[in-house]
């Protein structure tokens, strides 16, 4: 009998811990991703051994490698062993495992307190190959030849071993080896190295003709000035050349890229002899596209292979990828039938064959198989809320889909094409890692990553399609409060961004949303997201019909997703408020300012209030200049409606944003005075144009107050 008593408080006690358990609550900590408990598991540095079927990672201070055929497993190295190698050359030790870079010959680089290391797991030996200055940024390493490039302020240096050469020496107006015209056009960095490591082409931006624009540090007692060059739509533009360093002759070329200065170089691609480069010329109106091939040794203009063009814009966002064994043919991605597809080409300029094709986008490339018969590539095939790994074959254009669950994948290809290491998550799934075989059978489960918030008080997340004007389809996610009684009614926060080349609804994890929404689903709102027509990943008609006059579809489509919600009997429609950042920000002040009668509440962070005051490469694509698109200019502008707000807006803004500068908002806030119309406002000192770090729990903080206060 007694032994029943104890089985019984023991399960009521379990119970009682499970109940608790279960109604935790997300703190603004957790909204604000400072709680490294709630991130999903993963597995760290997952990746293939040289060109080998066999994988490694790095758990409990090792490196394990496994054999994909029959899943023997070792440890390649420990740390300790790491550290025992640093030590014998002198080296301070480390205190995990470095973020070893593994080559094709099963050798590794790292780096480690600025220094560039060579591992050989065969030999048990590490051997530092340089030592970068402290202050080296930008580094890009040759895979081969293990020579590093990097820079320092604006100038770009060689470090080939012991040697470091300084490759430039300009004026503070001159940006060399860095990315250009901010990062658009699929620019991620400055330095290019040729196949054999004996080039080196690479950015050199003028900068001396363009405005500075002033942004104050107030940290210092005399508040001090940072000077940015910020190129306003319709301004001065910088100009840009790529030049090409020659390690063997020790000189530098200048390519003959051609007038106007004013236009953008990308799509930076050598030839396999490098011999060539290849560079995309797009004109400053980003209609007319150039692809171009330059000598590298002379710096001479060979030949236009093709030219693109669009009412709207061209954006080329990939490189050229040569298929491998035969460097007379490349793969080139464009949107150009409307759709992102691969096609393929000569070095004549040919096209060959338009590889793939539907409605439905290649979003990224991920390479060929081990005899180039086939390309790997990421897309939307299967729904725009997903993203999947295929194969398709060179000669006969037949595809096949790797990927197997629902979801958002990717996909690590093994070299000899074999295997492959897939990372996915959906809805229902926070991660799983598997290895598939050539068949596109699951070989092995790799992880099923644990829901950190399965003791959460979470409310229900939903996937939806509603509908454009037009009946283009448009996808939205619904996140409602924890134990909703469809009985009563509760308020809605629109959370939206709405502009291109992003995404905020997908077919994983959470739908693509984050702790921050569901903190605030919590506190008992309705939380709804919408992708309207102008954001990414749909195809070129559903994204450019905002060119000209953003804001205006935009708003429209939104307005779709404010009809649904209206058709739900537990929706308060009388409060209903917005959200957004940056874009976001355009358009949550662009919802209050022309609905009032609709959104009572509005929170909007970095917003961009006219586009006069936006920067020209992302401004011009989607505006024009403004004596090109007054029209355009005047419906978009958020200042000259500042007359209209009724309610509660507040605006919040970093001082120091060199994105959306912080004029964006004060201009509004004297239009909202000069109107005789009251808006909140709030600043974070020396931020710039996101809130990072402790200072993000604080803006959390603000925003949920601000809505629990007035909607």
């Amino acid at each position: 009998m007694k032994n029943y008593f104890l089985l019984i408080a023991l399960l009521v006690n379990v119970f009682v811990n499970q109940l608790t358990a279960q109604e935790k609550m997300l703190t603004t900590a957790d909204a604000a991703w400072l709680n490294p408990d709630l991130f999903t598991e993963n597995i760290q540095q997952l990746q293939w051994f040289g060109d080998t079927d066999s994988y490694v990672f790095a758990a409990d201070k090792a490196v394990i490698i496994t054999q994909a055929k029959n899943d023997k497993s070792d440890t390649l190295c420990t740390l300790d062993a790491i550290n025992t190698l640093l030590t014998k050359i002198e080296a301070d030790s480390t205190k995990r495992i470095p973020r070893f870079n593994w080559l094709e010959d099963e050798t590794a680089w790292f780096f480690h307190k600025s220094g560039l290391y060579q591992y050989n797991p065969q030999s048990e030996s590490i051997r530092l190959i340089t030592q970068l200055p402290e202050n080296a940024s930008n580094q890009d390493v040759h895979q081969n030849t293990l020579n590093v490039a990097y820079t320092i302020d604006n100038n770009l240096y060689l470090a080939k071993g012991n040697t470091h050469i300084q490759l430039t020496d300009e004026p503070g107006h001159n940006v060399c080896g860095q990315a250009v015209h901010r990062n658009e056009f699929g620019i991620s960095k400055g330095i290019f190295w040729s196949p054999d490591g004996q080039k080196l082409a690479f950015y050199k931006m003028d900068e001396h003709m363009v405005t500075n624009y002033p942004l104050v540090n107030t940290e210092t007692r005399i508040a001090s000035l940072k000077n940015e060059r910020y190129p306003m739509a319709g301004m001065t533009s910088h100009e840009v050349k790529l030049n090409i360093y020659d390690l063997t002759h020790e000189s530098t070329t200048i390519l003959e890229t051609g007038e106007p200065a004013e236009q953008y170089l990308t799509a930076v691609s050598w030839h396999p002899s490098g011999n060539m480069i290849y560079c995309a010329v797009l004109n400053r109106g980003q209609n007319h596209l150039k692809l171009n091939a330059y000598d590298a040794n002379e710096g001479s203009f060979i030949q236009t292979l093709f030219e693109e063009t669009d009412e709207q814009y061209v954006e080329p966002q990939f490189p050229l990828y040569f298929v491998p064994e035969n460097e007379n043919e490349f793969l080139w991605l464009s949107e150009r039938d409307g759709f992102w597809h691969i096609y393929v080409y000569n070095t004549n300029g040919e096209q060959l064959k338009q590889l793939t094709q539907g409605e439905w986008v290649v979003t990224d490339f991920l390479g060929f198989d081990a005899k180039s018969k086939h390309v790997f590539f990421t897309a939307t095939a299967e729904s725009p809320l997903e993203r999947h790994t295929y194969k398709v074959n060179l000669k006969s254009g037949k595809m096949q889909r790797i990927t197997i669950d629902t979801g958002v994948h990717r996909t690590i290809p093994s070299k000899t094409s074999n295997y492959f290491l897939d990372s996915y998550s959906n809805l229902t799934t926070p991660k799983n890692i598997i290895l598939l075989n050539d068949n596109a059978e699951i070989q092995k489960t790799l992880l099923e990553a644990a829901n950190k918030l399965q003791d959460y008080k979470l409310g229900h997340t939903q996937l939806l399609t509603l509908a454009a004007e037009d009946k283009t389809p448009l996808y939205a996610r619904m996140i409602t409060p924890p134990n909703l009684d469809s009985t009563k009614k509760y308020p809605v926060i629109v959370y939206v961004y709405g502009g291109p080349h992003a995404q905020l609804v997908t077919n994983s994890w959470l739908g693509g949303g984050n702790f921050y929404l569901n903190y605030l689903a919590q506190q008992g709102y309705i939380v709804f997201t919408l992708d309207n027509r102008g954001s990414a990943n749909r195809g070129a008609d559903f994204e450019q019909i905002i060119h000209r006059n953003l804001g205006v579809i935009e708003r429209a489509d939104q307005l779709k997703g404010v009809e649904y919600l209206k058709t739900l009997s537990f929706v308060d429609t009388a409060r209903i408020g917005v959200d957004g950042w940056s874009y976001g920000g355009f358009m949550s002040m662009g919802l209050k300012l022309h609905h009032p009668e609709i959104f009572k509440t509005a929170t909007a962070g970095g917003p961009v209030t006219d586009w006069k005051y936006y920067e020209i490469m992302y401004g011009e694509r989607y505006m024009d200049t403004p004596d090109e698109n007054p029209e355009g200019y005047e419906t978009s502008s958020l200042i000259n409606k500042a007359d209209l707000l009724e309610g509660n807006l507040l605006i919040i803004h970093g001082t120091s944003d060199p994105v959306v500068v912080w004029q964006q908002s004060l201009a509004f806030l004297q239009a909202a005075i000069d109107a005789g119309v009251l808006v909140d406002y709030f600043v974070y000192p020396g931020h710039e144009h996101n809130i990072r770090g402790a200072n993000r729990e604080h803006l959390i903080k603000k925003i949920s107050h601000y809505f629990k206060e007035n909607l």
